[in-house]
């Protein structure tokens, strides 16, 4: 059988079955306010921002371990044949589909385990100004532990890191993402039995 050429992220959004709804607009103000204060109060009650950053990615990781079953009923996404597609698919589909922005893929390792997924928009900083005080906070910290639940969950161990922070004044967010190991499928049964 001859190997499968890796699909891109926009021609799999492209063939998702897509649901328009007229409240999606204030189903995603609500949810950047809301997440505005859970980070407000993550900082009043850790005080440090160290400890802020952990918990968010743990949040996120917790909810991308719960996301990606979600994604693979709705996008009808078959298994990715590589890391890069996973990353394509991740960046095209799995952003535009739960915060509505495409990111693109770039600064690929010459081995393809690092990447970096570029955002020029991203809904979770609308209304955000970060004070001088909190220079240290990754403030959408969730979004790398959304990204590495998910990877966790099929099987390739990831690290996601902030390069670039729109809120710190660079141009762009940026997020790396290393794969650490691809672990193998295992199955609770035999084929043969």
């Amino acid at each position: 059988m001859a190997p499968v050429a890796p699909r891109s992220g926009d021609a799999i959004f492209a063939n998702i079955e897509h649901v328009n709804c007229s409240w999606t607009v204030q189903n995603a103000e609500l949810f950047t306010l809301t997440y505005g204060a859970i980070v407000r109060q993550l900082l009043t009650d850790l005080e440090e921002v160290d400890e802020v950053n952990k918990q968010l990615d743990q949040m996120g990781y917790n909810i991308g371990i719960r996301l990606i079953d979600e994604f693979l009923a709705k996008s009808n996404v078959s298994s990715c044949v590589d890391f890069r597609e996973t990353a394509e698919v991740i960046a095209k589909v799995g952003l535009k589909m739960f915060i509505g922005v495409t990111a693109s893929v770039t600064n690929w390792n010459a081995e393809g385990t690092c990447c970096s997924i570029v955002l020029e928009d991203n809904p979770l900083v609308d209304f955000v100004e970060l004070p001088d005080t909190y220079q240290g906070l990754h403030y959408c910290n969730i979004l790398s532990g959304v990204i590495r639940g998910a990877l966790d969950m099929v099987s390739m161990k990831a690290e996601v890191t902030w390069l670039r922070d729109a809120l710190r004044g660079d141009d762009v967010f940026e997020l790396q993402v290393k794969l650490l190991k691809q672990v193998p499928e295992e199955y609770p049964y035999k084929d043969d039995e």
